[in-house]
């Protein structure tokens, strides 16, 4: 609904999305909740690469107003809680909410959970201090759309901490296949970078200078943009990716933005 009361059809990509978590990849990922609710210490994406290592977050997060967009099962919200933080965790699916509505219950943790699009956020203008999105909002929503709503939810001053899959990795992967050393797709033009259809559901990797316009359009300054390497121990390979193409290449980054008008 928009402050009139008019109805909204969310669109193409948010609908398709949240079907597919919905109907297919939470009975994938809701077993895995319990064990990143319980982890120790706080990793990023698909190689837990320490906190402690890519220091991406304030060192103090003591009374903190966070917002987590496509917060899934919300362990990045419960780490975040832990440290002192008041997170609200946002996704527009049922189904993962659900879960992380169970383990708040299993954990002891209580924060807000909102099922929304993280591309329309029914919150205040300003109502946080930090937003935060690993692989939610950052990879399944369209960056016109959610860096500005993004922007609209933070204070003067706020920060933006974002973890998505790399570009280079975007042109070297193809669906239902690992990465491969060669380029798959162009960069620009029909079938490159952007918006990337993927069987049922609708991924987003815009090239850097891109992204770059993106936040500078919606008012951030950009503080640092790091592309994270598979440790020489990585605990596992994935269908998309091995561990070895990711010690070659970088397959996810984390950015970094302050809105500065």
């Amino acid at each position: 609904m928009t402050a009139s009361g008019t109805h909204v059809e969310p669109p193409t990509h948010s609908r398709l999305n949240r079907r597919y978590w919905d109907e297919e990849a939470a009975a994938a990922h809701g077993p895995l909740a319990r064990a990143h609710w319980s982890d120790p210490e706080p990793g990023w994406g698909l190689w837990a690469t320490p906190e402690s290592e890519l220091a991406l977050l304030p060192g103090d997060l003591t009374g903190r107003r966070v917002i987590e967009l496509g917060c899934g099962t919300a362990y990045v919200s419960a780490r975040l809680a832990r440290a002192g933080a008041r997170p609200v965790g946002v996704d527009l699916s049922r189904e993962q909410l659900a879960t992380a509505r169970a383990m708040q219950a299993e954990f002891g943790l209580d924060f807000p959970l909102l099922l929304a699009d993280a591309e329309r956020v029914p919150c205040r203008d300003g109502s946080f201090d930090l937003a935060v999105s690993e692989y939610g909002a950052s990879l399944w929503c369209d960056p016109r759309r959610w860096i500005p709503e993004a922007a609209r939810l933070l204070v003067p001053g706020g920060l933006l901490v974002f973890m998505r899959y790399s570009p280079l990795y975007a042109l070297c992967a193809s669906d239902g296949e690992q990465a491969s050393a060669f380029l798959r797709r162009p960069q620009f033009g029909a079938g490159g970078l952007g918006r990337l259809e993927r069987g049922g559901r609708v991924e987003f990797v815009l090239p850097h200078g891109e992204m770059i316009r993106v936040l500078r359009g919606s008012g951030f300054t950009v503080e640092s943009l790091t592309e994270v390497r598979a440790p020489r121990d990585a605990h596992r390979d994935y269908p998309e990716v091995s561990a070895d193409w990711a010690r070659n290449w970088p397959c996810e980054e984390v950015w970094t933005a302050r809105l500065t008008g």
